[in-house]
């Protein structure tokens, strides 16, 4: 799950017009279904999914490349915001205390380290002040020097810190595969396990699969392969507050903690403003709106797009692993959605 090539991908940003549909036939007017059909084109081959849900309903879902509903997708970093989650209902049920604990009071093997004192909410929000940079290789601690590693987990404790933590974040994923082990210790389940039967299994899922480290834990940091309906099911529940039918999953005041930007991002990160506990969150400008979307994101292009004004949740799955067109195709269709949508908003209130 490679990242280095993560900075120069994000900068390869292209303007997005709104007549995005690019079926062989030309579509006599811009709709969900035009534009998503138009992707059957698509000459790469690694777009998978788009789902979209507003008002509690599948008003689209479309498949490509041979994939379909029980195809299972390896998500990349969108499964930090699912650590995110997890890590939200560790709290609502008091298995870890506070957000001013350190990853020592859970990981004991961590005392002696400098990732050992690093709070969550600093954990939470990339600012570490460890040398783990996924966008540089010389970084130590970057992702494909832990990956590699034959025991990551001692490997994090041994990464040294180069500035105070909580001044700078730094994008990478050291500090979500952490904030994975401090939720398997707190809950003495493991993250799959706690994933499971906290969130998984009350969300209806019936596949799922998420991997393992070489030190036999789970990757907090990603590597979690979902089907399309369940990775966009995450999304609807995160919409309505940590609600599922009708059931309390996640605190909603977690859900507006971990959603709300603690950092802002926007000179370093191309398609996002704001950063909250894992979650991103962007303004988009649209047909003279400014509409506020807060998204899950990994590489390749998969991302949980969340949109409250519009009662909307889209998500996209795609396989563009390391290539700069699958972050943008998939922000082109997001724009796409928010065009129809505000069209069909204003065209109401004439």
């Amino acid at each position: 799950m490679s990242r280095v090539s993560r900075r120069y991908i994000f900068a390869l940003v292209t303007m997005f017009a709104v007549t995005s549909c690019t079926a062989v036939e030309p579509c006599e007017e811009e709709t969900l279904e035009c534009v998503l059909a138009g992707y059957d084109q698509d000459k790469y081959g690694d777009l998978r999914s788009v789902v979209v849900i507003k008002n509690g309903e599948t008003i689209a879902e479309r498949y490509y490349n041979g994939n379909d509903s029980e195809s299972l997708v390896d998500v990349r970093s969108a499964g930090k915001s699912v650590t995110s989650l997890l890590f939200g209902i560790a709290l609502d049920k008091k298995l870890i205390k506070s957000l001013d604990q350190t990853v020592s009071d859970y990981v004991p093997q961590a005392r002696q380290s400098e990732l050992g004192k690093v709070p969550f909410d600093h954990l939470l929000t990339m600012r570490t002040g460890l040398d783990a940079d996924s966008n540089n290789p010389d970084s130590v601690g970057m992702e494909d020097n832990m990956d590699a590693s034959d025991d990551p987990f001692s490997f994090v404790f041994n990464v040294p810190r180069v500035e105070a933590s909580g001044e700078r974040y730094v994008y990478n994923s050291l500090a979500a595969y952490t904030a994975g082990l401090v939720v398997g210790k707190a809950t003495q389940d493991g993250l799959e396990a706690f994933a499971r039967k906290s969130l998984f299994e009350p969300l209806d899922f019936e596949r799922w699969n998420w991997q393992e480290d070489h030190s036999g834990y789970t990757k907090g940091q990603g590597n979690l392969f979902l089907t399309a309906p369940d990775f966009a099911r995450i999304g609807l529940m995160v919409l309505n507050g940590g609600r599922y039918n009708g059931k309390q999953i996640v605190s909603q005041s977690w859900i507006e903690e971990s959603l709300k930007p603690h950092v802002d991002v926007s000179k370093i990160e191309f398609n996002a403003s704001g950063y909250g506990y894992y979650w991103f969150k962007q303004i988009h400008r649209i047909n003279g709106e400014s509409i506020a979307v807060n998204f899950a994101s990994g590489n390749g292009g998969n991302k949980i797009y969340i949109i409250p004004a519009y009662d909307m949740v889209v998500s996209v799955m795609s396989t563009a692993y390391g290539q700069g067109r699958g972050q943008r195709r998939s922000e082109d269709i997001l724009k796409a959605v928010l065009a129809i949508e505000s069209s069909k908003q204003n065209s109401l209130t004439q």
